[in-house]
């Protein structure tokens, strides 16, 4: 690289100069020899000055407005992730606008660090001593009254030891009268709105709308891991009828419900149900969600349980070391696969199940159905063969005609 000065020293005149003539004729115009200066040396350096100060104030004037700019629209950016807006519960009216916070990109854990303390606030609250909590999603068409989240609520308060449990249940409301609702009647709840996007309707099976609810869903959970907390997910739809905890194997990282349980809670051909898992919190956990997140890239147009039944074949889940494990349909049953045994049933599901008003009418027959067999005498319940009432107005041939699709689909992409 030529090392030389960009402009080499005038020579043609001997007479030493003062620094900042010399300095001035070198900058700015080279070619003047130094017998044509316009300015005498006498007034030069002060001439200097005082460019030097106008410019270092227009420097300065453009810096404070440059500020003001970027000040007046930081605010005004159309997305946030993870914010929690706490309405008033005392008064019993709420914020009419609270200020919304931008998100990061990858939207894991919100956009300022006042978010994620907010969120972890939340789980501290309701944590069990081992760093445990039990979380469900709601939207306002789930939370109106006389819906699906009284009904889950209701199931907790008749089940066997489970009404202790609400202490650790935390409620992510996906909109804001989701969140409104929840601030009625539960103490831990936290408000995952994203601008732009409108999940307070029924969100049906399979629209882009239940796509995106459902991938919210898993990039929350790996937040939630990534703060260090274990955690059960429970959807809204399932009633909890027993303490699941005493069911769950001790030495699995991850485990899941099924659709359809094939006898061995190893076997990766069951037919996992994205609706109820519980996960604990360790490095593996954390990048099997982020494996399980990105691959909706790699299967577009899928649901988040599509897509773990495709990569649970991985061999990256091998390679990471995860323990998996599938939860019997005898203890945590469905409308897919119900419970045989209401001795023995911890949760039911009403899952293979299209539609609010179907799911409500069949979820408010089980728990008639689970009231009846608590009101049985001890002898009766032990000797009891009562079977559910349901499936009635939820529909199983659906469920197999997509079933048999999504069964060609994964075939497909296995080969």
């Amino acid at each position: 690289m030529n090392t030389a000065p960009l402009f080499r020293p005038q020579t043609t005149t001997r007479r030493k100069l003062p620094v900042p003539t010399r300095l001035l004729r070198t900058r700015f115009n080279p070619s003047f020899p130094a017998s044509t200066s316009m300015f005498s040396e006498s007034t030069f350096p002060r001439a200097v000055l005082v460019l030097v100060a106008i410019s270092i104030s227009a420097l300065i004037l453009y810096g404070a407005a440059d500020s003001l700019r970027f000040n007046s629209s930081s605010s005004g950016y159309p997305f946030n992730i993870f914010p929690s807006h706490r309405y008033s519960n005392n008064s019993g009216s709420s914020n009419s606008d609270p200020k919304l916070s931008i998100n990061d990109d990858d939207g894991g854990g919100g956009g300022d660090d006042g978010d994620d303390y907010k969120l972890e606030k939340v789980l501290k609250e309701a944590a069990m001593e081992d760093k445990t909590v039990i979380i469900a999603t709601l939207n306002e068409a789930w939370a109106a009254p006389n819906t699906i989240i009284d009904l889950f609520l209701e199931s907790f308060r008749t089940g066997q030891g489970t009404r202790r449990l609400l202490n650790h249940l935390v409620i992510v409301a996906l909109d804001r009268k989701a969140y409104r609702r929840c601030m009625e009647f539960h103490a831990h709840c936290f408000a995952l709105v994203t601008e732009g996007l409108d999940f307070h309707d029924e969100a049906y099976f399979m629209t882009p709308a239940y796509l995106e609810m459902m991938w919210r869903r898993i990039d929350l959970l790996r937040s939630v891991l990534q703060m260090g907390y274990n955690f059960v997910f429970t959807d809204a739809d399932i009633m909890w009828f027993r303490d699941p905890f005493p069911r769950f194997y001790l030495d699995a990282d991850f485990q899941i419900a099924c659709d359809h349980f094939l006898g061995n809670s190893s076997d990766v051909q069951n037919r996992p149900n994205g609706g109820f898992n519980y996960v604990k919190s360790n490095n593996r956990t954390i990048e099997f969600y982020k494996f399980w997140y990105s691959s909706r890239e790699t299967y577009p147009g899928y649901h988040d349980q599509d897509v773990l039944n495709f990569i649970k074949f991985d061999p990256f889940i091998e390679d990471l070391g995860l323990k998996m494990r599938f939860l019997d349909t005898a203890f945590f049953g469905g409308l897919c696969e119900p419970s045989k045994d209401l001795n023995l049933v911890c949760t039911m599901h009403a899952n293979c199940c299209y539609g609010l008003d179907s799911k409500l009418h069949d979820l408010r027959i089980m728990l008639q159905d689970w009231k009846f067999f608590l009101s049985l005498p001890p002898t009766l319940k032990r000797s009891s063969s009562m079977l559910w009432r349901v499936p009635q107005n939820c529909s199983l041939n659906s469920l197999r005609r997509y079933d048999s699709s999504e069964k060609s689909d994964q075939q497909s992409l296995q080969h």
